[in-house]
Order: structure tokens, then C-alpha cells, then sequence
């Protein structure tokens, strides 16, 4: 079971990159069809960035009071909606409006994985964890260039991740009884650190300056 959950939690993972690099390797097009100037892109990714931040903040309370199954499930469901909502805009301002569900989504299912696989796993479990995010990264620009190299436009790059998405979360939501399991079985509750506390920690405040 908890080998079937990690495996559960690597894929999260990879559904965590994928979205990144979407808008990267379809803005050229996304901007002549929407009529927007090349740096409006700043605009989008600043709005994801924000809603990132805000729901890692409050990953903490989440996780306590959903538990990191729920939050996970929750969130991936989030982006894939935010996803979806990109396929079918038709100009910049709801590009604008579905980033902010996106970011709040991606936020909180990184945090949430992030601090399940610190309590619960070994620190090489946490390093192939990343190395599946970059994963997911390196596939989407080959998912959205081959929806507009066959003439499918960016709308079906979005969608196609989308789906990727909804299907994922329909896998967390039947997975939920794994991460009860597992947490009894390992003994270990999730440590509370809250936010003035954490950055006492050395180290901690140089990492989230250098955070993107």
C-alpha cells in the first residue's frame, strides 16, 4: 500500500509540472490570436505566483484540517479546472481570472506533497519527487507544440493536460483511504510549524528569497 501511494504521489507530482511550461511554449500564438502585446505573459505568470504563495501559506491549516490526501485531490482538481478554463478563453481577461484558481491549486498540492514526503519518506524519495516535476515540465511543450503543429491551436494543448488532470484527480479521490493507511501505519503525525517559526529556521528565509 504505501509503495502504491507513493507511486500515487510521484504522479501528482508529475501533474505538478506539467501546466508550467504550457504557457511559455504557447504564448507566441496564444498572444497574436488574443491581440495581446508578448509581455502581458508577466501578467498571467504574477497572478499564478501570488495565488502559489497565498495557498502555501495556508497549506498548513489545510493539511490539519482536510489532511494532505484531500488537499492534494482538491487541488489537482483546481488546475485542472483553471486548465480548462484557458482552453476556452477567447481573450486575455479570463486568462487573467482562471490563473488565479491555478495558482491557488499548484500552491497547495506542492506544499501539501512536499511536507507528506518530508515526514513520511526517506530525503531520496524527496529528491525523485522533484526529479518528476522536471518530468512534467519537459513533457508539456512537446504536448502543446504537437497540438499546434497539427493544427489543433493552443486550446487543445490546455485541454489535453486538462483532461490529464481530471483523470489524475479521480485517482487521488479513490486513493483517499491510502494516506489514513499509511499515516497509521507509519505512527507519525504531521509536525506543525507555523510561518514565525519556520523562518528561524537557518537556512530557511535565503530559500524563500530565492524561491521563483
Amino acid at each position: 500500500m504505501v509503495s502504491l501511494l507513493l507511486a500515487i504521489i510521484y504522479m501528482a507530482f508529475i501533474s505538478l509540472g506539467l501546466p508550467d511550461s504550457l504557457l511559455g511554449s504557447a504564448w507566441p500564438v496564444m498572444r497574436l490570436e488574443l491581440g495581446a502585446p508578448i509581455s502581458y505573459a508577466g501578467i498571467i505568470s504574477m497572478i499564478i505566483a501570488i495565488g502559489t504563495i497565498i495557498s502555501s501559506l495556508l497549506s498548513n491549516r489545510l493539511i490539519h484540517r482536510l489532511g494532505p490526501g484531500l488537499v492534494t485531490a482538491v487541488s489537482v482538481g483546481m488546475t485542472a479546472a483553471a486548465l480548462f478554463g484557458f482552453s476556452v478563453s477567447n481573450s486575455f481577461v479570463p486568462l487573467c481570472f482562471w490563473a488565479v484558481p491555478y495558482g491557488l491549486g499548484a500552491g497547495a498540492v506542492d506544499a501539501a506533497l512536499n511536507n507528506y514526503v518530508a515526514i513520511h519518506y526517506s530525503s531520496r524519495h524527496m529528491s525523485w519527487l522533484h526529479a518528476f516535476w522536471g518530468v512534467g515540465v519537459t513533457i508539456s511543450p512537446y504536448i502543446m507544440s504537437a497540438c499546434l503543429t497539427g493544427g489543433l491551436g493552443w486550446q487543445a494543448g490546455y485541454r489535453s493536460v486538462s483532461i490529464m488532470q481530471v483523470v489524475l484527480t479521480v485517482i487521488l479521490f479513490a486513493a483517499l483511504p491510502l494516506w489514513k493507511r499509511s499515516a497509521d501505519d507509519s505512527g507519525e503525525e504531521a509536525s506543525d510549524v507555523p510561518l514565525p517559526k519556520a523562518v528561524k529556521i537557518p537556512g530557511v528565509p535565503f530559500v524563500m528569497l530565492g524561491r521563483r
